[in-house]
């Protein structure tokens, strides 16, 4: 399993999410954590994914999971990118979709590597529990708050990272998880937690 799992946009180690890819740059560009923002602000969004992604050195190709044979087309893409918005917008639509089936075949075999950063992140979590101090839970109707597994704990976007803001609420977040004595993975803005096999490792905000 591959996982580079950034705070907020690609961070401060593009090179390693290049590097996870090996010879392949085919990338899915995921934007449906934005699913019910008005188009200006997800427009908005989504180009900058555009261009840091590019910028990487990836071919990328937005890939709205609730078009018709889009889940199918995860399994000829080298790189699964999977945008920050609203966690639970984005969990209803992996569970709608089947996509959360698919993405935990292709990550347990190694078949893609999954990039991501916020909520995109956050989705991979045991459950979601949380999180409604950050983002809105009925934003996609009744809620799902498991999450798909793939990670051992709970990750909090956003920390310590001023003009960002959710900061506040992922700070109070994060500060919640450690009075409950829950192992946590806590980011600021920049930072990469990278995951290749059973190693996990954080790299460290850089110049951003």
């Amino acid at each position: 399993m591959r996982l580079y799992l950034s705070s907020f946009r690609v961070g401060a180690h593009p090179d390693r999410l290049v590097e996870l890819a090996g010879p392949g740059r085919r990338t899915a560009l995921i934007p449906n954590a934005l699913d019910g923002l008005p188009a200006h602000a997800r427009d908005a969004g989504l180009r900058r994914d555009f261009d840091d992604l590019h910028a990487a050195g990836l071919d990328v190709t937005l890939t709205d999971l609730r078009e018709p044979a889009a889940v199918a087309s995860l399994a000829g893409y080298d790189v699964v990118w999977v945008r920050g918005g609203n966690v639970f917008v984005l969990r209803r639509v992996l569970a709608d979709t089947g996509a959360d089936k698919v993405l935990r075949d292709l990550l347990r075999r190694d078949a893609a590597v999954y990039g991501a950063y916020s909520a995109g992140a956050c989705v991979l979590a045991p459950d979601l529990n949380g999180l409604e101090l950050v983002d809105d839970p009925t934003a996609a109707g009744e809620p799902i708050m498991s999450g798909l597994g793939l990670l051992d704990r709970p990750f909090v976007p956003h920390v310590r990272s001023p003009g960002h803001p959710e900061t506040a609420a992922c700070d109070a977040l994060s500060r919640a998880y450690t009075a409950a004595r829950r192992p946590h993975w806590a980011l600021r803005d920049g930072e990469v937690l990278l995951i290749t096999g059973e190693r996990a490792q954080l790299l460290p905000l850089e110049t951003f």
